[in-house]
């Protein structure tokens, strides 16, 4: 096996790029990126201590498996959520007797937590990561323009029309190409495709 620098800042896609050529330290890098999120939701099922290092470490064998065929790298923490919310209603299928009570356990509401889990915490993260990649890649004028659409407190298309030398009625169509330009990053692409999905 290879190894070569991989920093924990790196994107998803080139952390899973080096992993499938074998570098330890991307697939270590990948590991320590998503075992919280592993974690939380065997925590989630209330799953014990032991059932939850066998989800992980067949979550972690899977993957192994099945890092050739993953055709979307951004789309990896929506992968790795799916498959370990049904490894963990595997285990808890094959360990519950038929008991009310712990049928509770497989249902939606009784899971539920008022505070964002650590899984919505890493997921929103690299919704917020993908966005930022998508923006880098617009034009400077389409940046400028997103920074200034999204700014709080909201600023008047008037003064949006001043700062950027382009007409008011000239802003919505820019914004509608900035946006489909950013939908196409392969970034923003696997997380629709991973939502529609779900």
């Amino acid at each position: 096996m290879t190894t070569c620098c991989a920093p924990v800042d790196n994107p998803v896609a080139d952390l899973v790029a080096a992993a499938r050529g074998g570098d330890r330290q991307a697939w270590d890098a990948l590991v320590e990126r998503y075992a919280p999120l592993v974690w939380s939701i065997c925590r989630r099922y209330r799953l014990s201590h032991a059932d939850a290092e066998d989800v992980g470490q067949s979550i972690w064998l899977r993957l192994v498996d099945q890092l050739d065929k993953i055709r979307e790298p951004a789309a990896l923490p929506g992968w790795l959520s799916t498959t370990t919310r049904r490894e963990c209603q595997r285990v808890l299928s094959d360990t519950m007797t038929c008991a009310p009570a712990a049928a509770c356990a497989l249902d939606a509401d009784c899971l539920r937590d008022e505070r964002p889990s650590a899984e919505q915490g890493l997921l929103a993260a690299e919704r917020r990561a993908a966005l930022r990649q998508a923006v880098t890649q617009l034009p400077p004028d389409g940046q400028q323009l997103i920074a200034l659409l999204v700014a709080d407190p909201p600023v008047p298309y008037a003064e949006i029309s001043a700062r950027l030398g382009i007409p008011v009625g000239s802003i919505g169509p820019t914004r509608g190409r900035c946006l489909d330009r950013m939908r196409q990053h392969p970034a923003i692409a696997a997380l629709i495709a991973a939502e529609s999905a779900a």
